[in-house]
């Protein structure tokens, strides 16, 4: 079965990879590759209500509106992207040039024409891989706050007002990788006019653009972040008491020195992200799951011991 299997991926959600190669509905795997939300509510029943959205071309002003409100924001500092993907790319192609200390997330060196020590500073928040949140003296002109809401249980640092861009993804936060949900905020609001005429048009779809005031109503990121925190310690306790050796960190993920485990979870069901990619061989990092995940990760490192 092992044989079989895909390489890892560059980003984690191999999920459907790796249930194609074993013959399987993906479905029935736990994809602990991804780190989402681990409490994120079932978006099914609010999105159902938006499906006529799906017949109209897609208008994001309400959206952006709704968006820049909870960012403390107005509109014109706000650009809703296809993901965090999207702005990541888009706000590279504007900056040309940047900087960021390894290990970072690979989409930076991805889409920066050019990597130098000089160049303006990109910095994610909290640090992905690595998981730790920044000191407050750290400044960078670019932060990546993915998961910055479900770690400190507010909407962002605010290093907007030091004119840094903030690139964020709601894709993490609703735990909904398939509605591509990001956005670019930034005080320059000649940067955000730049962005929005080189982003495709209709990039953000329309269920998005219908459906995003109410998910955001729906939003309690304080209450996620603690939920979160509290699941996380429940994690590390899990891996600690099968004898694994886990990296400080506060982010919703947790790195444990475990070389082949990707490989040995997989056959129960289990999906978890190697970073190898991230060049820390032999380290692999385990996203925080809900209740009934991390029973079943248990029920799977007992049968590996």
């Amino acid at each position: 079965m092992v044989e079989r299997l895909p390489a890892p991926g560059a980003h984690g959600g191999d999920a459907a990879a790796i249930a194609r190669s074993l013959g399987i509905d993906v479905g029935r795997l736990l994809d602990l590759s991804a780190s989402l939300n681990p409490v994120a509510p079932d978006l099914r029943a609010l999105l159902a209500g938006h499906l006529g959205s799906i017949g109209r071309y897609p208008d994001a002003t309400v959206a952006t509106e709704a968006l820049a409100g909870v960012l403390g924001a107005t509109p014109d500092e706000v650009l809703l992207t296809n993901g965090g993907a999207e702005a990541i790319a888009l706000v590279a192609e504007d900056e040309g040039s940047g900087w960021f200390e390894a290990p970072e997330f690979s989409l930076y060196a991805r889409h920066l024409r050019e990597i130098r020590p000089d160049a303006p500073r990109w910095r994610s928040n909290p640090s992905s891989p690595l998981g730790q949140l920044a000191e407050p003296s750290t400044a960078a002109a670019v932060w990546d706050e993915a998961f910055y809401p479900l770690v400190a249980g507010e909407w962002t640092r605010g290093d907007v007002r030091s004119g840094a861009t903030i690139v964020g993804s709601l894709t993490k936060l609703f735990g909904c990788p398939g509605l591509r949900i990001g956005y670019v905020l930034s005080q320059d609001t000649d940067r955000i006019a730049r962005l929005a005429n080189r982003q495709p048009g209709w990039a953000v779809n329309s269920l998005v653009c219908d459906a995003l005031p109410a998910m955001l109503e729906h939003a309690t990121i304080a209450g996620w972040a603690r939920a979160t925190a509290a699941l996380r310690a429940d994690l590390v306790d899990l891996l600690v008491r099968h004898g694994m050796t886990c990296h400080p960190g506060v982010a919703n993920w947790v790195l444990v020195d475990s070389p082949g485990l990707r490989e040995r979870l997989i056959p129960h069901g289990i999906v978890v992200r190697d970073c190898a990619s991230f060049g820390l061989d032999g380290v692999v990092r385990i996203a925080v799951a809900d209740a009934d995940g991390l029973v079943r990760l248990e029920r799977a490192l007992t049968a590996l011991a």
